[in-house]
């Protein structure tokens, strides 16, 4: 993959921010909504900061370098691995400041390893994999502020909900067609960074296929709910019993409008439904029950990689190449503070002129989350191997998922019906 080194300098950069945007994300909550009401989707935030400091300090400090342990008591409080959810909301946690010093010292000597003279590869690649660990759980502080309905945060240098993102006026949608063909679909060992379920590449053939330029937007899942999608029960397959339990007659965070229409919550603000933004904090089963009422079809994660590719056996990190995402690539990291028109980000297209196939929202595919055929388990192994068979992929990223994490052959997974995940869909033609 035409993936750029990221020398130890800015690998030192990624550290102190990674850290600092977990410091943003919350410094605005009372100590009392730091801990929160126990859910099973949530971590406590106070705890959530201490584990994501333990996990650096663990694999680089400790592990990659032979130091000794900053908290002697650590691995009681934050090994995820160990510590049964529900457990975590009783722990005598440190305060709020003594769990921020420690996320910041954490911060300070992994940065100070990596930039050192004799650090050596091991060192800088386990640096790189707690940031990203870093990346995966402050876009968890997002989807947690907006599940609670806490004010959206206050982020130095970012901008209001779609500045810098405007739609580009063109009448842009329909079908992308695809030839298909065979295909390697994964991650290749000259690949700066990978996780271990995208190990490795391994040829697929891909049928021809068609698949929207864009996402689904909320115009069109509204026309599925008004239509009565939600009191339908033959469009929802296995999902039935979600339905059921979940009593859901529309997406998670709508409500009727006082003008007959449709209002989403984003984060503790109710606005009217904006017609071109992606639908969001979709779960599986209604994507899926979207897809029957429209005749269509979720993407093979195989068709959805193929498409950010173009099919290439050289694969670039992002469709449009290896350079991070900016705003007129992408809408990541926070700096469009919410979802924008799935029409904006053009210089971001696939080859084939695919849309946004990087940010704005997850996308969720049709296939299961399971290892490939020459799987390699990573160092960290609570990474995938125990989630196998149990979730959904989606790909792609979203709005605050960080430009260097997101690539096109990022897997991400989740049960079926999460709808707190910043999950949305595109569609295909069904063969």
């Amino acid at each position: 993959m035409n993936h750029r080194e990221v020398t130890a300098e800015e690998l030192a950069g990624w550290i102190s921010d990674a850290a600092h945007r977990a410091e943003e994300l919350v410094a605005d909550l009372t100590d009392d909504q730091l801990i929160g009401p126990l859910l099973p989707t949530v971590n406590p935030l106070l705890w959530e900061l201490g584990h994501i400091a333990w996990f650096q300090e663990l694999f680089v400090l400790r592990r990659a370098c032979g130091r000794d342990p900053i908290l002697p008591y650590a691995d009681a409080l934050y090994d995820s691995g160990a510590i049964p959810h529900d457990t975590r909301w009783y722990l005598a946690l440190p305060s709020r400041e003594d769990t921020l010093s420690y996320l910041r010292t954490v911060a300070e000597r992994v940065a100070q390893e990596v930039t050192a003279g004799d650090a050596t590869d091991v060192v800088r690649h386990f640096a790189r994999y707690t940031v990203h660990h870093h990346d995966t759980h402050t876009e968890a502080f997002t989807y947690t502020r907006q599940l609670l309905g806490h004010p959206a945060p206050h982020m130095a240098g970012l901008t209001d909900t779609g500045a810098s993102f405007d739609a580009s006026g063109e009448d842009f949608g329909g079908d992308v067609k695809f030839a298909g063909g065979r295909f390697l679909l994964g991650a290749q060992r000259r690949d700066p960074f990978v996780y271990d379920n995208e190990k490795w590449a391994h040829p697929v053939d891909v049928a021809p296929f068609a698949m929207t330029a864009t996402a689904v937007t909320q115009r069109e899942f509204a026309q599925f709910v008004e239509d009565g999608g939600y009191r339908t029960p033959g469009l929802w397959s296995d999902g039935g019993a979600w339905l059921a339990a979940s009593g859901a007659t529309h997406p998670v965070y709508w409500r009727p409008g006082p003008d007959g229409g449709w209002q989403r919550r984003h984060f503790d603000a109710w606005v009217n439904l904006e017609p071109d933004l992606p639908v969001s904090h979709i779960t599986w089963w209604e994507a899926d029950a979207f897809c029957r009422w429209a005749g269509r079809r979720l993407p093979t994660e195989a068709e959805w990689e193929f498409a950010a590719t173009a099919g290439r056996q050289d694969k670039s990190a992002y469709p449009w190449g290896s350079r991070l995402p900016g705003p007129a690539e992408a809408a990541t990291d926070w700096r469009s503070g919410g979802p924008v028109p799935v029409s904006a980000c053009g210089q971001g297209d696939s080859p084939d002129g695919c849309r946004q196939m990087i940010g704005n929202v997850w996308e969720w595919t049709a296939s299961d989350f399971d290892a490939y055929p020459n799987f390699e388990r990573d160092a960290y192994g609570d990474n995938s191997e125990q989630f196998f068979g149990q979730r959904k992929v989606l790909r792609g990223g979203g709005w605050p998922t960080r430009g260097r994490y997101a690539r096109s052959t990022l897997r991400n997974y989740f049960t079926p019906d999460r709808a707190d995940v910043l999950a949305g869909f595109r569609t295909c033609a069904v063969h």
